[in-house]
């Protein structure tokens, strides 16, 4: 019987997907619940399952685009139970003899003997021999002739002076990949909203001395208790979801002639994956704590750099932080996350001088970004959110009383 191993959905606003690569070829024998393919949309990456065991009949070829449901291949599970694909069985004998000489030392030019200790090996020649554990002698046993421009290139090379050159030559080695669904998308995205919005970016500095202190103290406790360590992203995002409160226009989006305004806060955190950049979405972060917070970025974060992430949890978010000081980012201007209105830019902590109290004191100090859509911020509300983010991060038991610890003294 022919089985039809059909495109799945990926989401709703999904009609395409890439076939990024074929984890088998056609012919192979597939086992039932095996990834046979990896498949790549606007949005995330997903792998395609083989629905029976058999053997495969592949339709479409790597690269192409084809249609959520239509089918990409075919399996004849009258074949089923049979022999394992060879493509297969030669990864896995290839993954054992990697794994059986892991811990060898890779033959290199200078290490196989003294006839070869010379031979120049290009940076993409030495990276091709090591995938395929072979070394230079491999290479110049399997020359079959040597021909009169091979010799005609030693003599010449004999005559001419040798100019000993204090640098090693660099490559001239070029490498051309074509861009992936995700990549295409992101782009044409990051274009529209330059082009589509009024984004402006405001700056201001916190002083994270209180910040620091608080986490060297209770890490080891919160460790302890938790199993997942504290770290300024959930310090942020705390205060964000309280400056939104503050400042809603900065939590709204527009639709249409229409601005919406969120009664929630559902934070997008910027991932960095291997195919790209992710913003996988916190729900009511408002309603969390420091250590819920933390732990939900821990799961999404690995979710995303495993591309195991779903197009739910990056749908949606009424508001981005990103943080380029994870990468030794100084200061930036984030880029607006549509249909979101605003986004928050945390930047690396560098010690510098800074005036307090009337004196010049060495703090650790961290910029801080909020590029905004003007079309429906206003500069008050943007610069007073990221001036309120600050003083909730300086002082983070203000967090407690969501900043108005005065408001409830004075009962105003």
């Amino acid at each position: 019987m022919i089985v039809e191993i059909k495109i799945p959905s990926p989401g709703e606003s999904i009609t395409e997907v890439e076939i990024a690569n074929w984890f088998v070829t056609s012919g192979d024998i597939v086992e039932k619940d095996q990834e046979i393919a990896e498949l790549e949309s606007d949005k995330a990456t997903l792998t395609l399952i083989a629905e029976d065991g058999g053997k495969i009949n592949i339709l479409v070829d790597a690269g192409e685009t084809i249609l959520v449901g239509a089918v990409a291949c075919t399996i004849d599970n009258s074949f089923a139970g049979k022999e394992i694909a060879p493509a297969i069985k030669k990864k896995e004998e290839k993954k054992d003899i990697i794994e059986a000489t892991k811990k060898e030392p890779v033959l290199t030019a200078k290490k196989v003997d003294s006839q070869t200790e010379h031979i120049k090996v290009t940076p993409v020649a030495k990276k091709l021999m090591e995938e395929n554990n072979i070394n230079v002698e491999d290479i110049i046993a399997g020359l079959k002739r040597l021909g009169k421009k091979e010799v005609l290139k030693v003599i010449e090379s004999a005559d001419t002076p040798q100019i000993e050159l204090k640098n090693k030559p660099g490559s001239r080695d070029v490498e051309r990949q074509k861009i992936t669904t995700l990549r295409r998308k992101l782009s044409e995205r990051l274009v529209k909203v330059k082009n589509e919005t009024a984004m402006l970016t405001t700056f201001n500095e916190v002083d994270m001395l209180n910040a620091m202190l608080l986490r060297k103290k209770h890490q080891n406790k919160f460790v302890e208790k938790y199993g997942v360590k504290l770290g300024y992203m959930s310090l942020f995002t705390k205060a964000a979801t309280i400056a939104l409160k503050a400042f809603p226009a900065v939590n709204s989006m527009i639709d249409g002639d229409e601005v919406i305004k969120h009664e929630y806060a559902d934070i997008a955190i910027a991932v960095q994956a291997p195919k790209g950049l992710m913003v996988p979405v916190i729900r009511n972060a408002e309603t969390l704590s420091l250590a819920e917070i933390e732990l939900r970025v821990k799961e999404l974060a690995e979710k995303a750099r495993n591309n195991k992430i779903s197009i739910d949890e990056m749908t949606g978010g009424t508001f981005t932080i990103t943080n380029g000081g994870t990468f030794g980012s100084l200061m930036s201007t984030p880029i607006i996350n549509p249909p979101q209105s605003g986004i928050l830019g945390m930047h690396n902590i560098v010690e510098r001088p800074v005036a307090v109290n009337g004196q010049v004191v060495i703090r650790p100090m961290m910029y801080v970004a909020l590029s905004y859509d003007h079309r429906i911020i206003d500069g008050v509300s943007s610069v007073g959110f990221l001036k309120l983010v600050k003083e909730l991060v300086e002082n983070p038991f203000k967090m407690l009383l969501e900043g108005n610890m005065e408001e409830m003294l004075l009962g105003i």
